[in-house]
């Protein structure tokens, strides 16, 4: 048994949970068209406001915004995540039978 490659899981592990426990307290906000949606890591909505009202009384564009601002925070929230978890990933050579089923 290769005990360094176990190693280097373990250290990986622990830094992808200290990483996971930063990320609890991030907070991510999406605009569109004046609404600002603010998510938390936990995938949910922590706070809805209008900087712009004159999209309330419009149902198509209240709804677009919505979708939009969504699928901004997704992606936004994606590449927060992806960044800091290149830095644990970076120089790691890990062999993807060694890793269990997802």
């Amino acid at each position: 048994m290769d005990y360094s490659k176990m190693w280097e899981l373990m250290k990986m592990q622990q830094e992808m949970a200290k990483i996971q426990k930063e990320l609890e307290n991030t907070l991510v906000e999406s605009e569109v068209d004046g609404l600002v949606i603010t998510f938390n890591w936990k995938m949910e909505v922590e706070k809805v406001e209008f900087e712009d009202t004159s999209i309330i009384g419009n149902k198509e564009a209240l709804e677009k915004a919505i979708l939009e601002a969504t699928n901004k925070w997704l992606k936004e929230s994606q590449r927060i995540a992806g960044e800091r978890m290149q830095g644990v990933m970076q120089g790691m050579w890990i062999d993807p039978n060694a890793l269990p089923p997802m």
